[in-house]
């Protein structure tokens, strides 16, 4: 609320400044855009707070200097709410609803829309390729009920979750610029690391079940939401039912292009974290936040805006139900062999417009004229689309075909009523088509046959008075006038009056003039009223219709996506993969998508066969740079393009259906929340172990860096223990690690299997081959990469003489290299674990030590002593 300053209270306050005040009053926290003739201005806290984000002059309205002031011309207000909205403000545009001079007094203002970052709708304020969702969240019945809403294309959903970190994952997942919530709720939004721009809040009360059951049924005109699938969701219809009022009021409309709530439930989906999403780069690169050098960058191949954001929901909800994801594999499949049909579908789809968006605003009464153009267009290339699609026969493409409806009733309203070529807005005129409406074309024959006349008026007046150089004008101030030069004023005939005095010239006015400009200017403004009313009413004739342009457009949106992994899948030699429902994923030829695209040279491929009711684990060891992390990852992402229905970067493969994919990749902290590496890594090991199943895929680069060799070993081994035992069948899990002790796990565990990557060396060097290739690795060669990375060779020589003495065992009583001595052991005084337990870990006649110690010999049998002793000649024979 703005804040009045000492002298805004005062009783000579201007009509105009108590106006806004009573305006702001209403609106709260939204900065006001206050229409003063062809600007808007703010003023007080919005006017600071404006100045500072737009990057404008701060001024005052009063001399005393109490009410600051800041503004910008109207025509330019579109650049001005983007910078605000996309800063996490909300703007309220109050707009004169008279003409000055109209109104007696003070002129009459309205607020007609309040804009915040969930609810644009302008074109310029949009991503054209990415969904602009707002979304509700109550947490009031022991649920977390979910609902979110793009204003702009008329989508709706909701659903529930049991635990906040389910919620939290689909919210990463959705990516809202705005949340609601209820009073006292901010704080789960701002804890998360969920970067929402808008946090709204409302009362609690505005979240009851029946308050919103009531609405939502309202709105629907329906008796119950049975109808829609969601009636049991409690906790998601308060949602649903706050989110709706919430933009209704800041709309001032009814929305009704909000036709339907779809219920989801997240299970019928493959699960994929935020962890996963941010490993995978699916959608969003690590280093820039943006789409270059992701999975996305790689499928997106769409032409429509639909599309994209079509493809962005595919890939935040991979299907695992085999039959659906078959069926997209056979669509990708079937357009793939059929080249010329293919070819022009996608010609026909690089015409069709954002027919969600512009139905959205035709529904709302924003459209433009140019949008209804589009509209029209759109619906034609459709009927030409839905003729090009019979001859194929794959189970979707038949059901698109058949369903795309091309809505020709519109089609032909728009083509019969709308001009070619119309201008940007329709207070410009000549919007509605000659010959659609005879009084309009009356009109603007009495206008245009009056500027015939005023033309005539020209060339008589000049014969009349001689004087050759005279022109008829026309301004908006003036209007229509006779303009003579200083040097004929003389000739000026005595019936002119003037009008206007100009440097070098002068402007009259004749009776005749004026009574044929009252006759145009009365014709033209007839004509722009009633082009007004046809407009409005050609709007609301569209409006039963929009319901099956947006059913049209979600099967164009489709269509468009299939095509698009057709192009990928043809661009980069991808194949289809095999379906079903067993538990193994093989792999032949595998590549990754992303670095396959990004490289020059051929990219090496590799196999993978994993099966949880076989060998469902693999331990992979090798050095640095050889690859370990790109095989890792590249598994993971063909299992998942290949549950999008996408084709795959494999020569093969044959895929059982995953539920969810795990990753634990890289090292970060979270800051924000005091977590160091280690707890993050943590963290994700334990959601892991708490959530994956036999059918999940776990994709493990090292667990346990973070903390002491032996802390880290003994977690990392510990691990691979639970996920091989825990489960009747271990979930399909790749562990590529350093800790080559854990290859040993294979003499105990039945499903597990060593590979590692291959490398080759070579004078001195190493060459690494990129083959996957079962067996452990010989060595993690850290000092050759060390090398590679550019390390003094200093450096590298004296690291080699240190694992040299550490390999060896040459330690001293501090377990420090004997070669150190001498030097200072920086801080490490023999307390410390790390030096101690690092030389025990390698020094052989430490670990005999150790061994012996551990025993309790009142406890050991005779066949248990046999087996300790066997166990200690094998340290013995080893060194």
């Amino acid at each position: 609320m703005a804040k009045r300053t000492p002298g805004s209270g005062k009783s000579n306050i201007t009509p105009a400044m108590r106006q806004y005040l009573e305006i702001k009053e209403q609106l709260g926290d939204a900065i006001v855009f206050f229409r003063m003739g062809d600007f808007y201005e703010m003023f007080f806290e919005d006017a600071v707070t404006a100045s500072k984000v737009l990057g404008i002059t701060l001024t005052s309205r009063d001399r005393a200097k109490e009410i600051p002031m800041c503004g910008f011309p109207y025509h330019a207000s579109t650049g001005y709410i983007k910078k605000l909205i996309l800063d996490g403000y909300k703007v309220a545009v109050c707009e004169q609803v008279e003409e000055a001079g109209e109104g007696k007094g003070l002129v009459r203002r309205e607020v007609t829309r309040v804009i915040t970052p969930g609810t644009v709708l302008d074109d310029e304020l949009l991503e054209p390729r990415s969904n602009n969702f707002i979304a509700a969240i109550n947490t009031s019945s022991g649920l977390y009920g979910l609902s979110y809403m793009d204003l702009s294309t008329g989508e709706f959903f909701v659903t529930e979750f049991k635990e906040s970190a389910e919620l939290t994952d689909e919210l990463m997942r959705l990516r809202p610029l705005e949340v609601l919530v209820a009073e006292g709720g901010e704080d789960f939004c701002a804890g998360n690391g969920l970067n929402i721009k808008k946090i709204s809040t409302c009362p609690s009360r505005d979240f009851s079940l029946a308050l919103n059951v009531r609405r939502l049924t309202t709105h629907f005109k329906t008796n119950g939401l049975q109808g829609f699938g969601c009636g049991s969701l409690t906790a998601g219809a308060g949602a649903a039912g706050a989110l709706l009022h919430y933009i209704k009021e800041t709309q001032r409309s009814e929305l009704s292009h909000i036709r339907k709530l779809t219920p989801y439930y997240t299970d019928t989906f493959m699960a994929i974290d935020a962890s996963t999403r941010r490993n995978l780069e699916l959608t969003e690169n690590n280093r820039t936040g943006t789409h270059a050098g992701t999975l996305l960058e790689i499928l997106d191949n769409t032409a429509t805006a639909m599309g994209g954001r079509l493809l962005r929901s595919w890939m935040g909800r991979p299907l695992k139900t085999g039959t659906e994801i078959q069926r997209r594999l056979n669509a990708v499949e079937e357009l793939v062999s059929e080249t010329s049909v293919r070819e022009v579908i996608r010609g026909l789809l690089k015409g069709v417009a954002d027919l969600q968006r512009l139905v959205a605003r035709v529904s709302m009464g924003t459209a433009s004229p140019r949008d209804l153009v589009a509209l029209g267009a759109s619906l034609t290339k459709i009927s030409r689309l839905k003729q090009r699609l019979l001859p194929l026969h794959s189970q979707l493409l038949s059901e698109i075909q058949s369903s795309l409806d091309p809505v020709e009733e519109a089609a032909h309203l728009i083509h019969e009523s709308i001009t070619e070529r119309p201008p940007l807005a329709l207070k410009d005129g000549g919007v509605i088509r000659a010959g659609f409406n005879a009084t309009l074309d009356g009109y603007r024959d009495i206008a245009a046959g009056g500027k015939d006349h005023i033309a005539a008026i020209e060339s008589e007046e000049r014969k009349k008075t001689g004087i050759n150089t005279l022109k008829v004008g026309y301004n908006r101030v003036f209007g229509y006038y006779i303009e003579v030069t200083r040097a004929n004023s003389a000739n000026v005939p005595s019936d002119y009056t003037r009008k206007q005095t100009l440097v070098n010239a002068e402007r009259f006015i004749t009776e005749d003039l004026k009574i044929w400009e009252e006759r145009i200017l009365r014709a033209e403004e007839e004509a722009l009223n009633l082009e007004a009313s046809i407009y409005r009413d050609l709007l609301r004739s569209l409006g039963p219709l929009e319901a099956r342009i947006k059913d049209t457009a979600e099967l164009v949106a489709e269509l468009d996506v299939l095509v698009s992994f057709t192009l990928v899948a043809i661009k980069y030699n991808y194949t289809k993969p095999a379906i079903n429902d067993e538990m193994a994923v093989s792999i032949s030829g595998g590549r990754h998508p992303v670095v396959e695209a990004a490289m020059k040279e051929d990219f090496i491929p590799n196999d993978l066969s994993l099966d949880s009711a076989g060998d469902g684990i693999i331990i992979l060891t090798g050095p640095n740079m050889a690859g370990k992390s790109t095989y890792l990852r590249q598994n993971a992402l063909i299992v998942y393009m290949a549950q999008l229905g996408s084709f795959v970067p494999a020569a093969e493969a044959e895929i059982g259906v995953v539920d969810r994919i795990f990753t634990r990749v890289g090292a970060s902290d979270d800051l924000r929340s005091g977590q160091s590496t280690f707890m993050v890594e943590m963290n994700e090991t334990a959601n892991i172990l708490n959530n994956a199943t036999s059918r999940s895929l776990i994709i493990l680069d090292e667990i346990g860096r973070g903390t002491s060799t032996f802390d880290g070993l003994s977690i990392a081994w510990a691990v691979v223990e639970y996920l091989h035992d825990h489960l009747e069948y271990p979930p399909k899990t790749i562990f590529a690690t350093h800790y080559h002790e854990l290859t040993e796990l294979s003499l105990t565990l039945e499903r597990l299997k060593n590979y590692n990557m291959a490398v080759k060396e070579w004078e001195g060097s190493i060459i690494f081959l990129r083959k996957v290739v079962p067996g452990q690795a010989s060595s993690s060669y850290g000092i050759h990469v060390a090398r590679l990375a550019g390390l003094p060779a200093e450096v590298i020589s004296r690291a080699g003489v240190i694992l040299k003495n550490l390999s060896s065992g040459e330690l001293t009583e501090k377990g420090l290299p004997r070669l150190a001595l001498g030097r200072e052991a920086a801080g490490e005084d023999g307390r410390g674990e790390s030096s101690q337990t690092q030389g025990n870990l390698l020094g052989r006649e430490d670990r005999l030590r150790a061994e012996i110690r551990s025993l309790d010999l009142d406890k050991t049998t005779p066949i248990e002593a046999l087996n300790i002793l066997h166990k200690l000649m094998g340290l013995i024979d080893d060194s």
